[in-house]
């Protein structure tokens, strides 16, 4: 199958956008937890939770984000604010998702708490490090992953990678999407940030229809390569370019769906 022409994307992917961006498209999806909250304060420590734990089967994402959830207290951000590190470790003991275990999340959400004791919110603890003539969001996303990973031993995780270290970081920019964009899907919440600035949440299904849509070259998912997506998104709707994420991003969620279409076949 041949590659569309650029000037055929500018039509297909405002159309699948048209299409797809449509609340009954997102289940299954961890976004459809995160849309449960409406108080900004617990729907950002939602989305941090969610798309930190966004890897591996979608059904195992869902079951593990809901029983750590269902372990706190009604208001996910009142609980890390007044729960102790000890007693939180102890709350999620036994839990495991793949390679993390109920330590790996106390710890990050422990060091959410104190970024939200210092800063207010997550999104002023995210803006702490950018500033205002920022291109995109690489400085806030390092300081980020700086702060909320401050009480893991090595101050890193991989529950929440730094661009730094050239990870595409790709959960960091799906938890981005959901609290800076605003539309039928993304509730959005965070003022600070323009969708322009955001960067598209790489991972291999979005490589791989990038590379099929030679909207990239690069065979490596990393930061680069998710940063020339988004230019190549940019060049289409350079105000939001992320909003292409969602639409194709459907086709490996939903396969009766097929592949990506192209004009003409």
């Amino acid at each position: 199958m041949s590659s569309p022409s650029r000037s055929k994307l500018k039509i297909l992917l405002p159309e699948l956008r048209s299409r797809y961006t449509d609340a009954r498209w997102i289940h299954p999806d961890p976004l459809e937890i995160v849309l449960k909250y409406t108080d900004l304060r617990d729907r950002e420590v939602t989305a941090l939770l969610a798309s930190s734990l966004a890897y591996g089967r979608v059904n195992k994402i869902l079951e593990s984000v809901t029983d750590i959830l269902s372990r706190m207290k009604n208001s996910p951000c009142r609980f890390i604010l007044d729960t102790p590190f000890s007693d939180m470790r102890k709350r999620f003991s036994g839990f495991k998702h793949r390679f993390h275990t109920g330590d790996d999340v106390a710890l990050l959400l422990s060091g959410a708490g104190l970024a939200l004791q210092k800063y207010g919110s997550l999104e002023n603890c995210f803006l702490a490090g950018m500033k205002k003539t920022d291109p995109d969001i690489f400085n806030g996303a390092v300081f980020f992953s700086q702060a909320i990973c401050r009480l893991f031993p090595t101050g890193k995780s991989t529950l929440l990678p730094s661009p730094a270290d050239g990870s595409a970081c790709k959960r960091m920019n799906l938890m981005l999407r959901w609290l800076v964009r605003r539309d039928d899907v993304d509730p959005g919440g965070w003022t600070g940030i323009k969708p322009s600035q955001l960067i598209v949440p790489l991972d291999t299904h979005m490589h791989r229809i990038a590379l099929e849509l030679r909207l990239t070259e690069r065979h490596a998912a990393d930061w680069k390569t998710a940063c020339e997506l988004t230019k190549s998104f940019a060049k289409i709707d350079p105000d939001d370019p992320v909003s292409f994420d969602f639409p194709l991003t459907r086709f490996g969620i939903h396969p009766d769906l097929g592949r990506v279409p192209f004009p003409g076949k």
